[in-house]
């Protein structure tokens, strides 16, 4: 009788055992000396009745580089990689739910968030930086640009007045792209060459006026003393074509 009594319980043991719901995280130690995990993971399980041991060898899921991005330090955005399992999957869909972002978030030792559920790709706009040669530039476009369009006041009375000035342009959005690609709007590839970039006129075809003929550097330096000019005060906001 005592023996059937000790295999019962043996046996219910075992059962419960295997029935325990868990899994192994393996966690990096940059993240784990945070405390962070002391605060998340405690959460989870008492929510979902589901228990996650932490360990720096390989688990069944993984904080690292790969995987769901699950939250944000700083700069760095955490992911979370795992294998297939109920247990696991819990894990992940409570992470990216509301109730879990708010838990994310509430770690605030000291009174300051530590952590972000904001794990959208944040774009780094660096401005192009414009090295031309000024003093060429303006040159450069007083003796090409100012046969038709106002450069500055010593050019004024020498332009065609139907042509925007350098100044109503500096309005522009995208006047730097509209400058260093000008030779492609229309009127100018009728009488404008860049040298090593633009085709030679046809030989039936020739530029119906003295053609305009830079090079890069000093389209570039254009583009560098137009930098330098101020916009028009137009009174409202200019709508490129």
């Amino acid at each position: 009788m005592w023996k059937t009594i000790c295999a019962i319980v043996i046996l219910f043991g075992s059962a419960a055992a295997a029935q325990e719901k868990s899994f192994t995280l393996q966690t990096p130690d940059a993240l784990a000396e945070t405390g962070f995990l002391q605060h998340l993971l405690p959460r989870f399980s008492l929510k979902t009745g589901i228990r996650i041991t932490p360990s720096v060898e390989d688990g069944e899921a993984a904080f690292g580089d790969a995987g769901v991005p699950v939250f944000r330090q700083g700069e760095k955005v955490w992911h979370l990689s795992k294998s297939d399992g109920p247990y696991t999957d819990a894990f992940e869909e409570w992470l990216l739910s509301d109730v879990g972002k708010r838990t994310i978030e509430a770690f605030a030792p000291g009174g300051t968030p530590v952590f972000s559920a904001d794990v959208t790709v944040r774009e780094i706009t660096v401005a192009a930086e414009i090295t031309g040669d000024v003093v060429m530039g303006e040159e450069m476009s007083l003796t090409h640009c100012g046969r038709c369009h106002v450069v500055n006041e010593t050019n004024r009375m020498n332009a065609i007045g139907s042509t925007p000035s350098f100044g109503l342009m500096r309005n522009f959005p995208d006047w730097e792209g509209r400058f260093l690609a000008f030779y492609a709007l229309k009127p100018h590839p009728a009488f404008t060459q860049i040298t090593d970039v633009t085709d030679p006129f046809p030989k039936n075809l020739p530029s119906p006026i003295a053609p305009i003929e830079v090079t890069l550097d000093q389209l570039d330096a254009i583009v560098a003393y137009v930098a330098t000019i101020a916009p028009s005060d137009l009174g409202a906001p200019v709508q490129s074509q």
